[in-house]
């Protein structure tokens, strides 16, 4: 059904605006700043190029001290799912806009009418010619004023459309060969024509349940990341407790100390700063194993929060070029996140040993 061409409507919306909360995920995890140039870390931080570039010390994620696999830093993915929400999402700012946008060809009218298809804003007369050029075509086009009627939420998922997978042979995509087949020997899209000619393709599936396969994988994934998330999370709380436990009995100590010293003459003082010299020293080394642990636990928790997000967001609005391009990497890094235990209590650092102090102070 092709949409009415009466000039929207310019009052002000009574909607949020579009960059909600819930969309903040998809600006550098860094400078919260939107960016077309996103990169996705192994450890499943995204950054943008900018901060990757003034990144100290280079080849660690600044967000979890993950290391960067790549010399300068800087990684080879793009996260191809936020850039293309942030693009969608600019898209929806400008149907907010109090003003409402301009027609994208003739640049001097309020637009009417999103084509989806052209992702161009098109005034009434401007309309009338697509619809006339395109006529032996099927573009969706809706009305800009029932667009700005949508949520942020409403508006992606509307836009959330099948994208054409291209072969994967060299040449193939430029020549716009559309790819149907997805080889699971090779692991690649093929057009009718490569999989048909060549031999060493096979066997075959389509290509939209590879992507739905990688959907459901990512999936599956996920929910096991929520459920090892828990023991990274008892082992952060732990070492936390630890932590505060181990500064107690600093100051008991310490408290201590001074009480028994002040009994005593001018004599001892060297004693009591030799006893308070070593008790800085062992509150020191385990307060230093402890903040390694819980560095270490804390990154990991990171990841794992940065793999739940990522698998959300790309369950809900992922398209299946993204799911292609993305999820061997994705998989990889979450894989990796697998592996990974949080430590054992018995692996811990404990609180400092205050026994050579006790044993100085009672030969006083």
């Amino acid at each position: 059904k092709e949409p009415e061409t009466a000039a929207p409507s310019c009052s002000t919306p009574s909607h949020p605006p579009a960059m909600e909360d819930d969309f903040q995920f998809v600006l550098c995890e860094r400078c919260q700043q939107e960016s077309p140039n996103l990169k996705l870390l192994t450890c499943l931080h995204t950054l943008c190029l900018g901060c990757l570039s003034e990144n100290k010390p280079v080849g660690q994620c600044p967000v979890c001290h993950t290391p960067i696999p790549q010399p300068n830093g800087i990684p080879d993915m793009d996260n191809l799912l936020f850039i293309n929400l942030q693009a969608r999402l600019k898209v929806y700012k400008k149907i907010r806009d109090s003003e409402g946008p301009s027609c994208s060809r003739c640049h001097g009218q309020v637009a009417a009418v999103w084509c989806s298809e052209c992702e161009e804003f098109l005034c009434t007369k401007c309309f009338e010619d697509h619809q006339w050029f395109f006529k032996k075509r099927s573009h969706e086009a809706r009305r800009v004023e029932d667009l700005r009627a949508e949520s942020a939420h409403q508006f992606l998922e509307d836009t959330k459309k099948s994208s054409n997978l291209f072969c994967s042979r060299p040449g193939h995509a430029d020549q716009g060969h559309i790819s149907s087949i997805y080889c699971q020997r090779c692991a690649k899209a093929l057009c009718c024509s490569c999989a048909l000619l060549d031999s060493q393709h096979a066997p075959f599936c389509d290509i939209r349940s590879e992507t739905q396969r990688r959907q459901q994988e990512l999936g599956t994934i996920g929910r096991q990341l929520r459920r090892s998330r828990s023991g990274f999370q008892a082992a952060s709380e732990a070492l936390r407790a630890e932590a505060a436990r181990l500064e107690e009995a600093q100051r008991e100590m310490r408290e201590l100390i001074r009480q028994r010293v002040e009994q005593l003459v001018g004599l001892i003082r060297r004693e009591e700063e030799e006893l308070l010299g070593l008790v800085a020293a062992r509150q020191e080394q385990g307060r230093g194993r402890l903040a390694r642990e819980l560095r270490r636990v804390e990154g990991v928790l990171r990841r794992l929060e940065a793999g739940e997000r990522l698998v959300e967001k790309m369950g809900l609005y992922g398209t299946e070029q993204e799911v292609m391009d993305m999820q061997p990497f994705i998989k990889g890094s979450l894989q990796e996140l697998q592996q990974l235990q949080p430590p054992a209590a018995e692996e811990r650092a404990q609180p400092g040993d205050f026994s050579e102090c006790r044993a100085r102070l009672q030969a006083l």
